[in-house]
């Protein structure tokens, strides 16, 4: 086993960890009140080659791969959890997917440009009545002859008032049940039949668009189709299982960050004399948070790991995911307590953390999602893919 990192891979943290603190940092206050996106930091980002990760350096592929962008995310989750959902829209999420089930043709056109974030792209799975339970979903697809109407609307999507090209899936055979969804790449603007809207009624994460889609008999072309008709489950399963080592990264990111606040404000703070960081119940705070954090991060790496090795990996995906972000939310709340009533204040990082750090319990997988997937190859109820 070898733990540390490569020349390469630590230059790559310190490239992401340098453009965090040099792009997001300055504005971030300003940017966070006013749920400000800037589309030019994710244009640079991608001329810094952060979304070329898992993929063929004909389509503008790094190199690199799983294990790299998890490295990447981690730094700009530990300045802001906001900006490290590019690394899903761009590189995770729709690139990788189409480059495992997309045609040549569809590699060609699309891969590039989410890669060059000349278009940004999204994911549209969720709905407003189905959440965790995937094939309970109402849209819908129809075939026309010439071309697919799409019926139905999704909500709690990144970048869907804000995107360009991505991924939507529906419903295409009702009666098939799972057998019965399809994946297509669609294209949100211009098109009649396809209104966007932002939600910013968020907890956290004020930077990251989100928005509904609604789809009202919208066209889209008949070679809209990724992989085949009635694949669109196994191709979400399989797209889930990546996007969510993306968000342990982000998870592992926040905690990491909430610690570096917490230590710093544990050794400036003084009360009866002495920083507070010299009193045990602190510090008894402060090493669990880190002990948590570390076996986080083998966790998270080992994960990404196996997907680079291509190995099964889905239990242990999870399982990153899964205890990532509850020691996010944990090591976030005890960042609070040490900070006290500042803890409580926006001027301080504290209360960012911990708001950032609740999504990463519910998006790609609620933390009972991934439980159960945990438990169910554990038993042997299910294969570990």
């Amino acid at each position: 086993m070898d733990f540390g990192l490569t020349e390469d891979q630590r230059m790559m943290q310190e490239m992401a960890k340098d453009f965090a603190q040099k792009e997001i940092l300055p504005t971030m206050k300003d940017d966070e009140a006013n749920h400000r996106f800037r589309p030019e930091l994710v244009k640079k980002m991608a001329g810094l080659s952060f979304f070329g990760c898992g993929l063929p350096e004909e389509y503008g592929g790094n190199g690199f791969g799983f294990l790299e962008s998890v490295i990447l995310a981690e730094q700009f989750a530990k300045v802001s959890a906001s900006w490290r959902l590019p690394f899903n829209m761009q590189n995770i999420g729709p690139s990788i997917t189409v480059n495992k089930f997309g045609t040549a043709e569809q590699k060609k056109r699309f891969i590039p440009k989410w890669v060059s974030a000349e278009h940004f792209g999204f994911f549209a799975i969720t709905e407003p009545n189905s959440g965790s339970d995937v094939v309970s979903m109402r849209t819908n697809a129809t075939d026309r002859g010439d071309h697919w109407e799409i019926n139905g609307q999704k909500m709690w999507i990144s970048n869907a008032h804000i995107g360009d090209w991505g991924l939507l899936y529906a419903v295409t055979d009702r009666a098939a049940g799972y057998k019965g969804l399809t994946c297509f790449i669609i294209n949100l603007k211009n098109n009649p039949g396809i209104i966007t809207a932002p939600i910013e009624t968020k907890l956290g994460l004020h930077c990251a668009p989100t928005g509904e889609i609604s789809f009202n008999s919208a066209k889209i072309p008949k070679d809209s189709v990724l992989g085949e008709v009635g694949q669109g489950f196994q191709i979400c399963m399989w797209q889930l299982n990546n996007t969510r080592i993306s968000c342990a990264a982000g998870a592992i990111g926040i905690a990491g960050g909430a610690i570096e606040a917490a230590i710093g404000y544990a050794n400036e703070r003084t009360q009866f004399g002495k920083k507070i960081g010299s009193y045990q119940m602190i510090q008894a705070q402060i090493a669990d948070m880190v002990a948590e954090h570390e076996a986080a991060k083998l966790l998270v790496y080992r994960a990404a790991w196996l997907k680079d090795q291509g190995l099964p990996n889905q239990h242990e995906t999870s399982m990153a995911k899964l205890f990532a972000s509850e020691s996010a939310v944990h090591c976030a709340l005890d960042t609070m307590k040490i900070f006290g009533s500042y803890g409580f204040s926006t001027e301080y990082p504290a209360e960012r953390f911990l708001r950032d750090a609740q999504s990463l319990r519910v998006v790609e997988g609620t933390s009972n999602i991934q439980k159960t997937i945990i438990a169910g190859i554990s038993l042997g109820d299910a294969v570990n893919r």
